[in-house]
Parts: C-alpha cells; structure tokens; sequence
C-alpha cells in the first residue's frame, strides 16, 4: 500500500490522479491533497474523500485545512507519502518537485514548467534525495515506455505526437481574431484552459520538446515533433536500426497517471481500453514552423540553455493571463514571447534565485509588449 499525495488535487489531472486511487483501494492511499484555487471544490473533495492532510493557499477558517506554501513544501517531503503526483500548473511546481525530491520520494509529474525552467535543481535534487521522477504528460510516458524496449545508445530520435489543436488547418491570418472560448475547445483532450490554450498555439509541444531533453537527456537535435489529430498515437521511439515503437492508447489521462504511480508494474485501469478495428485513419504530419512559430523557438531556447527557457515559459503563461482577460490577441501570445526572449540577456540559471529572476522579467516584457499595443 502506497499513501499518495496529490498537489493540484481540484484541476484536471488532480481529479483524474484521484480516479485512480480510488479504483484501486488495494494499492493507493490518500494521504494528502492541495490546492491553489477554487476552495468550495477544494473543501468537498476533502469532505468526499478525507485525507488525512489538506493544504489551501490561503486560511481556510473553521477547519482542520493547513495553508500557505511552506505546508505545501511539507506535504510534499513528508515522510509518511510515498507517492507525490504533481498536478500543479506553471513554474509555481517547482519548489514543491524539489522538496518532494530532495525527501526522497517518487514523483509523478504532470507539470512541464517546472522541468523546462528548473531541469538542472531537478537533477540535483534527483542526485540528493535519491527520489524518482516518473512523466505523468500523456506524450512523455509514451517515450518513457518505448525507450524500455531498447539501450540508450540504440536510439536513433524520440518523436512526440501533437494534435495539433483545434487550428491546425487554419491559416496564420484567420487565427487573428480567435476567442478564448475557441482556443480551449481541443479536439480530442479533456484539459484545463491553460494546457488547452498552449495546444492551440503549439507552445505545449515546445515546452515538450525542452520537457524531453530534461526527463531523458537527449539533445533537440533526437526529438521530432509530428502532428498526429487522432491522438492515438502517444509518442514513438526510432531505434538505429529503422524499428519504431509507439504507445497507443484511448485519449484518457488516466492510464499514463496510473502507470507512474504502478511502475514497473502494470495494474488494471479504469480507462476504455483501444479499439483499433473502430479506428478508421491514423495520419501524420510535419509541422509547419512558420505557422506556428512557438516550436521553432522552443528548439532555439533549448540550444541557447542558460535563462532562455524559463523566458519561454514564463513570458509564455504571462501572455495567456493577457490574452484570458482580452488584453492581448492569439497571435500575440507568441509575438509577446519572441519580444521577451529578443530583449532578455541570456545568462546561466545557478539557482532558484537565478530562475524566479528570469520567470520576472520574462512578465515585465509580455507587459511591456501589452503596453506598445494598446
């Protein structure tokens, strides 16, 4: 039996982590549970399913609920979890993944800011604590699974699917105008506005492309990215001798979830299983890196190192705050992001100073860019 704690337990993947738990009594325990937000959702699940520690960001008055970051950082470390799942959205997981870390435990983690902006602490804090770090992105447990087939010096590329969003045959012009409400319908993902706004823009698989680097240490140069609407296919592995492995599944983030939690293990899953007879086309296609410019610099940020990858996410999410409340367009978002990285001098990130610093002054520049088109 493993207690589990699950960080971002009212968003998507927190709900789904806690799916999971509850279809399998005989191998999960919740121990823990946290929130940012949303705190009538937060105190009925804690009503609905009791952990034994609940964490809100600010004082939850009359209860037994803890608050503020350093009971985050805590729960994390605490020593009676075994299991963290990281569900928090943003750069804000990153303390939390290092405390979890650095106490040992294993993580699984559904949060690519944190590994894009922080991948060097994230080692470190892996090399401390002896802990372990299991991907939870649908994209990136597919690669974690095909790479179990073959040596590392086998690989030839890791190739991650994307859907390419609910734009992906539109042209750049007829993407001006595009609403909030449009871009979160993703085509074949139930996600958070956020993560559904990064697909649209393709900055998901950007943040991806750097998220994989960190999680398996392979250079851009070995990661392709192919758009695949279907979202059958997870992600694939090319070996050097012509042999490609893919991960198909049901759209369903459960099975990805549950496998970081069961691993090596495999365990029944509440998720649909595929049916590949009721599949009538699996296609694939190159990305068009003029179109959506937010992978071509994801490439750049990841070959440039030092601060240029927390400047892509962090002017990233300031621009999506932006373009939420109507003060930027959909185009902007990634025109906000190559201002930012224009005009920030890239250094090396020594610490988590180092990177707070960068992710503050990527904001300053989206804003700046606000500024200049209103």
């Amino acid at each position: 039996m493993k207690n589990v704690a699950i960080l971002g337990s009212t968003g998507s993947i927190g709900r789904q982590a806690l799916d999971v738990v509850k279809a399998h009594p005989e191998l999960f325990a919740l121990y823990g549970v946290s929130a940012y937000s949303s705190e009538a959702a937060f105190l009925a699940l804690v009503e609905e399913a009791s952990p034994q520690v609940a964490v809100f960001s600010r004082p939850v008055p009359d209860t037994d609920v803890r608050w503020g970051e350093q009971a985050l950082l805590d729960l994390a470390a605490d020593p009676q979890v075994d299991v963290v799942v990281l569900a928090i959205s943003g750069i804000a997981a990153l303390k939390p993944l290092l405390s979890a870390l650095r106490a040992g435990k294993r993580v699984a983690i559904a949060n690519k800011e944190s590994l894009v902006c922080g991948g060097d602490l994230v080692k470190e804090a892996l090399r401390q604590g002896g802990g372990e770090l299991l991907p939870v992105d649908s994209e990136q447990s597919a690669i974690f699974q095909c790479l179990q087939n073959g040596r590392r010096d086998e690989v030839e590329k890791l190739i991650l699917t994307a859907s390419g969003g609910p734009f992906f045959r539109k042209q750049r012009e007829e993407l001006r105008d595009i609403t909030p409400a449009e871009a979160v319908k993703h085509p074949t993902w139930s996600m958070g506005r956020k993560i559904s706004l990064d697909s649209a823009t393709l900055m998901n698989k950007g943040l991806e492309v750097i998220e994989a680097a960190r999680l398996f240490d392979f250079s851009g140069k070995k990661i392709e990215v192919l758009i695949h609407p279907q979202s059958v296919v997870h992600s694939m592995v090319e070996y050097r001798d012509g042999t490609v492995m893919a991960n198909l599944s049901t759209a369903d983030m459960r099975l990805p979830i549950q496998y970081a939690m069961t691993w090596p293990e495999r365990a029944p899953s509440p998720a649909k299983p595929l049916k590949l007879w009721a599949q009538s086309d699996l296609s694939f296609y190159k990305p068009d890196m003029d179109r959506f410019p937010a992978l071509r610099m994801a490439y750049d940020c990841l070959k440039a190192g030092g601060g240029c990858p927390v400047v892509y996410n962090g002017a990233n999410e300031r621009a999506a705050e932006l373009f939420f409340s109507g003060r930027l367009g959909f185009l902007d978002i990634e025109e906000s992001v190559a201002y930012a990285l224009d005009r920030f001098r890239n250094q090396p990130m020594h610490d988590l100073s180092d990177i707070l610093a960068a992710d503050g002054e990527a904001r300053r520049l989206v804003d700046e860019f606000q500024v200049t088109r209103s």
